[in-house]
């Protein structure tokens, strides 16, 4: 390798270490924001987050960045880079690339709006007051609709959108998932709606604050994250994130009535963390240390959570960590009720605490209004009465407020629009990973029995986790699984289980 070579490398690492020291102060910001900042401080982190997004888009896209990679992609040609550098390269390239078609004052204007966004929708849903918040949704998705505009004006809008979320996904895509997906699902629903719901009383039994934050360091730990690496919080919006090597936060909320909210809320958590914590530690502090994509992201929390933490195997597990910090509550229940009453499958309103069969439909009621808004055809002004429409349409439930329709996620407020649908397709990768994981000799089940995830990590790790940034999800998905994406493993699964739960 030329000695200029050389240079040019050594330059393009520090670049990316100081784009990572931008991101990791953004990231600091943003999680102080959701955890522990006053509400006046709203205004003060929307400045300081605004500047930061600044300095660090033009340090992405200034001229001596542009030459960097100029020079590097012509190395790169002559076969003059290493495997890991020329793939820091492609990545690298792409986001310059989409972040140049950005003006500077735009990114900046584009942070403060969202961090403001966010600090109002905080106020807005514990006031049930859609109008505070509705201001923002408008300037949100008209900026939005401006910036896919400047990023690819020869795709509709909201493709440009979803493709940031997961790459080579669109709307066409997404609607033939979604059709496959309703197919399976609404018959077993209204199938199993006309069933009387089985009553647990030890679902509502209280379980202090402190016996459910010891119960969650138990099943992070048990889900196999790095403690002396992860912090736990708790907010109004449980998330997760990976800051860096060796920090990773997870956080909760905490309903005493409703331990079980806090038991899937972090197991799916812990699955963004234990991706992030895993990522090849040679990607350290560069453009490939963080997760692919979204798809892929919640493909990690949605297996935990679910094929993990809802399976029948898991049972024995999981009950042991109930019993160990609330004897009272769960000593006299068995793995079977601990199983049934963990996959009771009954519309609600609430996401977050939706059993696994009806949560799509959660999905396909964001993802409509989503697409109706980005085509003209709704304002939001509209969304509270869309959000009541498809909630009826879809569950067969009356929404009462704005707080349990419209206003119950943050995302929107952070600009998150096309996020909504990786959780319905990260569910569907987590299903065609079982396969995968089966012809390769991995029983999940009886990991699962066992209390040992070891053999399921290590084929996640192997395959999924290393890789950072430096694969995309349909390389990922085919790679580790043999074939392209499929959702009939995922139709099959819910049709599957919840037959057997409900004898149908």
């Amino acid at each position: 390798m030329a000695s200029t070579t050389e240079q040019l490398v050594s330059s393009f690492k520090d670049l990316q270490r100081k784009l990572w020291q931008k991101r990791y102060l953004m990231s600091i910001l943003d999680y102080d924001g959701e955890t522990a900042a006053p509400e006046k401080g709203a205004a003060a982190r929307a400045e300081a987050m605004g500047a930061l997004a600044g300095e660090q888009h033009e340090l992405l896209t200034g001229p001596a960045a542009v030459e960097l990679v100029a020079a590097l992609e012509k190395a790169a040609a002559a076969g003059e880079l290493d495997e890991q550098t020329a793939t820091e390269l492609r990545v690298l390239a792409r986001d310059q690339r989409e972040a140049r078609a950005i003006p500077t004052e735009e990114e900046v204007a584009w942070s403060r709006l969202t961090s403001e966004a966010n600090a109002v929708w905080h106020r807005a849903k514990l006031a049930d007051d859609w109008a505070s918040f509705e201001p923002y949704v408008t300037r949100i998705v008209e900026t939005l609709k401006h910036r896919a505009a400047l990023l690819d004006p020869t795709r509709d809008a909201y493709d440009v959108c979803l493709d940031q979320y997961e790459r080579g996904m669109s709307a066409e895509s997404y609607d033939a998932f979604f059709v496959q997906v309703r197919e399976a699902v609404v018959p077993l629903v209204q199938e199993i709606s006309q069933r009387p719901e089985p009553a647990y009383a030890f679902r509502s039994a209280r379980v202090g604050h402190d016996a459910q934050l010891a119960i969650a360091r138990d099943l992070l730990e048990l889900e196999g994250l790095d403690m002396a690496g992860t912090s736990l919080g708790e907010v109004e919006h449980p998330f997760s994130d990976g800051f860096a090597p060796g920090d990773a936060r997870v956080t909760t909320h905490i309903y005493e009535t409703d331990a079980l909210s806090n038991v899937f809320s972090i197991l799916h958590e812990g699955g963004h963390a234990i991706y992030e914590q895993n990522i090849d530690p040679a990607y350290g502090y560069g453009i490939l240390g963080s997760g692919t994509s979204m798809g892929i992201h919640e493909s990690q929390s949605r297996f935990f959570e679910n094929i993990v933490g809802r399976s029948r195997a898991f049972a024995g597990p999981l009950l042991a960590v109930l019993r160990r910090h609330a004897p009272d509550v769960y000593g006299g229940v068995s793995e079977d009720d601990l199983y049934r009453a963990a996959n009771i499958a009954s519309p609600q309103l609430i996401r977050m605490e939706a059993d696994e069969l009806t949560y799509p439909l959660h999905i396909m009621i964001r993802y409509d209004i989503e697409r109706a808004l980005f085509a003209g055809e709704a304002t939001a002004a509209d969304i509270p009465g869309l959000w009541r429409e498809l909630t009826q349409r879809y569950l067969g439930i009356e929404v009462p407020s704005d707080t349990l329709g419209c206003l119950q996620d943050t995302h929107w407020s952070g600009g998150d629009f096309g996020y909504f649908p990786s959780y319905a397709l990260g569910s569907a990768y987590g299903a065609q990973y079982v396969a995968a994981m089966a012809r390769d000799g991995v029983d999940v089940d009886a990991a699962c029995a066992a209390g040992d995830l070891a053999p399921v990590r290590a084929w996640l790790g192997s395959r999924i986790w290393r890789w950072g940034r430096g694969k995309d999800a349909p390389e990922l998905i085919e790679a580790a699984c043999g074939a392209p994406f499929d959702a009939t493993y995922y139709c099959d699964y819910l049709v599957r289980k919840f037959t057997e739960l409900y004898g149908l």
